[in-house]
């Protein structure tokens, strides 16, 4: 196909190209992005750049271009780009699983890669549910979990997002159902904490797993609670012989100020699925952890193997620059860059508070949301921010931003103009 046009491509991408949470044929028109570099994107159609307030869905924590994880990916593509990991293992995928394990809450051994966060899901659910039954109790088959929660588009992932007002509402009646408790309260609430010990002591007997995102919400409502809650958890289901599953995909990596947002709390959970910045935004790929106990019922079973295997599980590629990603956060004072983010945020974001229609602003780490109270303009709340040079995606009541850690002070103050002009644009 010779060189297209920018009108060439966005003919072709309307007719052909399904987006994600769009229709077909696409009703808006998408922003071409020619190149990234930094925490820049240029636009092919000369208009300019945009700083990414984004980081392509909050996993490009480095920015683009990174000349560490380029040499990393040019240097694994030299020896090889991909190997089946059934039956063979490779150096990439070995020292990915070691630093996953050093990194991580005491206690998690064991790591199986996946290809995106939403499969990472579905294989702790399935690690879950076969733990039980391997150990001769398949009635342990239901999961709870607390309203305002998302963990993913697959089908186990889907039902345990919010059953009501979440794009996956559509799915009701299909979807196993599952336990939901009320969403968690920002602040510790002693009664809130009683309907979490009560709903997991009455459906010990069906429970295979609680699972949550740690300390913050994410895409079901960036919506932040008390670490104190997963002490909570972690009490209630060792009492009740229940495991605890952790979503750190939008948390892990030093989104939330901590590593992980389970450190907040202290708390080791038994499964624990990690993604997005996992790889710094380059190449697709995510990862479970589980404990012993978890992988030794698994192996006591009829069938003492865990079912699952993609095909492009433990990619060289994406593990070694998975490698890089993690040396490059840990090899630097990143928590100093997150705590300067965060300050950045809360001092841009003040002014949000006074504008009409808005309900809440919160930050928390890299993490800054403006909430409304109505539904977002999408098409004029991200035109606001483009005038602004800044790249948003808003959705359902919320302007938000989780930018890149490497996010200048004067592109931090610049996002958080941008978020500002898209809630009172929006």
């Amino acid at each position: 196909m010779p060189d297209l046009s920018v009108e060439e491509l966005l003919d072709l991408d309307r007719r052909h190209v399904w987006h994600p949470y769009g229709p077909m044929p696409g009703r808006q028109e998408p922003l071409v992005v020619e190149s990234a570099s930094d925490v820049r994107l240029l636009l092919a159609d000369g208009s300019g750049e945009l700083v990414d307030g984004m980081s392509s869905w909050w996993s490009a924590i480095h920015g683009y271009n990174h000349p560490v994880l380029n040499d990393a990916v040019r240097d694994q593509l030299g020896r090889m780009s991909h190997v089946m990991f059934g039956g063979l293992t490779h150096e990439p995928a070995v020292r990915l699983a070691k630093r996953l394990v050093d990194i991580s809450p005491e206690g998690l051994e064991h790591v199986f890669l996946a290809d995106s966060g939403s499969v990472s899901v579905e294989v702790a659910v399935k690690m879950c549910l076969q733990h039980w039954r391997s150990l001769g109790r398949p009635g342990k088959q239901r999961l709870l979990t607390w309203r305002g929660g998302y963990h993913g588009d697959t089908w186990q992932p889907m039902s345990v997002c919010d059953p009501e007002g979440g794009m996956h509402e559509l799915w009701q009646g299909v979807l196993q159902r599952q336990v939901f408790a009320d969403p968690p309260p920002v602040a510790y609430e002693e009664s809130y904490a009683d309907q979490l010990r009560e709903l997991i002591e009455r459906h010990a007997d069906e429970l295979a797993a609680v699972i949550v995102e740690p300390v913050v919400q994410g895409a079901g409502g960036m919506r932040f609670h008390s670490p104190a809650y997963l002490r909570v958890l972690r009490e209630a289901c060792d009492a009740h012989d229940v495991l605890l599953v952790f979503d750190e995909i939008a948390t892990g990596f030093g989104r939330t100020g901590t590593l992980f947002a389970a450190e907040h709390a202290g708390v080791t959970p038994d499964v624990m699925c990690v993604g997005k910045a996992l790889t710094g935004g380059y190449m697709t790929m995510a990862a479970t952890l589980c404990t012993s106990r978890v992988a030794d019922g698994i192996s006591r079973g009829e069938v003492p193997v865990l079912a699952h295997g993609p095909t492009f599980m433990g990619n060289p590629l994406a593990a070694a620059v998975a490698c890089a990603s993690i040396d490059l956060l840990l090899g630097q004072d990143w928590q100093t860059e997150v705590k300067r983010i965060e300050a950045g945020l809360r001092e841009g974001l003040a002014p949000a508070a006074e504008l009409p229609g808005v309900r809440d602003v919160r930050v928390l780490g890299a993490i800054g949301v403006v909430q409304l109270n109505h539904e977002v303009d999408m098409k004029a709340a991200t035109a606001a921010a483009v005038r602004e040079g800044v790249w948003l995606r808003p959705f359902r009541d919320l302007v938000y931003t989780m930018p890149p850690y490497v996010t200048s002070d004067a592109d931090v103050a610049r996002i958080a103009r941008a978020v500002c002009a898209a809630a009172r644009e929006g």
